[in-house]
């Protein structure tokens, strides 16, 4: 495996940082997961997935749980250990709470020059917002990402935990590099991810947008804000169809292949993008109607022929049901459970396919420390 001998301490909490270290966990490393005693409040969020938390499952296979008290002087100095020997050290505890607890991570990082550490925060370091505790639907709202999310009369939260998510694979990113340039020369890191920085990047486009062009986009719904056609129409049979008009060519082959309008294909107020994108409304109209006639069958026949890109408009089942969903396994107590396979990856460590049991492997860390 590709990090196989890689040893990583994770004092890490939610899905951030989880999210990161599971994707080491999968590719060999040994991902030591500090909990306290009552355990990551991932834990606890739900008990959906065999009497466990799907985020925790989703995020914790292959790591080693490891419970210590870090208000006691003894277990302190066992993380210090660990940490003095480690390779990596992934963190996303509120700014200030591991000087709080005493530990120093500049120290930390002195004893142990090639540790490459990563701390993933609210609000980055060189920022006024550091101190701030950060969660991730606080920063779709604040960043302005709620702003342009939803219908036209509301604002609304992405549907999963994006900010999160963005956030632990900038950091996977991050170390990737940093791991990199070790093997170079012989130093770590220290890295620091924040949400507000990750989301901030997701949000270039509109960020530019609204800095150097007329506005922000606005909400619509689902549907493109630059770029029509392109968003839902209803069907003869009560299903909706996504379609997506990217280019010049693709318009000319709706209009004429599809709709069967070649008159519209030359219509002056349709001939551009920018055109399309400022008469949206009567466009969707027209499209509607012809759309309202046909079934969704002939419809995504009709544009798989003109090679037009085309979704329906699913259900969460549909996911579930999908011939392209393509599964892992994890073994959560004596259950076998599916998840999506992780994009990109070709082989996973055997173990990281078990969701770990809280403090199941205190006492082989501990044994090993003391021997």
């Amino acid at each position: 495996m590709v990090f196989e001998g890689i040893k990583v301490i994770a004092l890490e909490q939610a899905v951030a940082a989880p999210l990161c270290t599971r994707r080491l966990a999968q590719k060999g490393a040994e991902v030591i997961k500090i909990e306290r005693e009552t355990g990551d409040f991932a834990r606890h969020y739900d008990s959906a997935v065999k009497g466990q938390s799907a985020y925790f499952v989703w995020l914790n296979g292959g790591k080693k749980s490891v419970v210590l008290n870090l208000e006691d002087e003894r277990h302190k100095a066992t993380l210090t250990s660990l940490v003095k020997s480690a390779d990596i050290l992934v963190q996303n505890l509120k700014p200030g709470a591991l000087a709080k607890l005493g530990f120093d991570l500049d120290d930390w990082h002195r004893k142990n020059p090639r540790l490459i550490s990563c701390s993933i925060s609210g609000f980055a370091p060189d920022g006024p917002g550091f101190s701030r505790k950060a969660y991730d639907l606080l920063i779709q709202a604040e960043s302005g990402l709620a702003s342009i999310t939803g219908s036209p009369s509301e604002p609304g939260r992405v549907g999963v935990s994006l900010v999160d998510i963005a956030s632990g694979m900038f950091a996977y990113e991050a170390i990737l590099e940093a791991l990199i340039k070790r093997y170079s020369t012989g130093l770590g890191e220290k890295l620091n991810v924040s949400l507000f920085d990750s989301v901030a990047e997701l949000l270039t486009v509109p960020y530019l947008l609204d800095r150097y062009g007329e506005a922000a986009p606005r909400r619509i719904g689902l549907a493109h804000p630059g770029i029509a056609p392109y968003g839902v129409f209803h069907c003869e049979d009560s299903k909706k169809i996504l379609i997506g008009v990217q280019n010049e060519r693709e318009w000319q082959k709706l209009a004429v292949g599809v709709l069967e309008m070649p008159d519209l294909a030359t219509d002056t107020r349709f001939v551009s993008n920018e055109l399309r994108v400022r008469n949206r409304d009567l466009l969707n109209k027209i499209i509607e109607e012809k759309f309202s006639a046909l079934s969704f069958t002939g419809i995504s026949r009709a544009l798989d022929d003109a090679d037009i890109a085309f979704a329906p408009v699913n259900e969460l089942s549909g996911l579930r049901d999908h011939p392209d969903l393509h599964l892992s396994r994890i073994r959560v107590g004596e259950e076998i459970v599916d998840l999506p396979r992780v994009p990109g990856s070709q082989g996973y460590n055997e173990s990281a396919q078990e969701v770990p049991s809280l403090g199941q492997h205190t006492r082989e860390i501990l044994d090993r420390i003391e021997s």
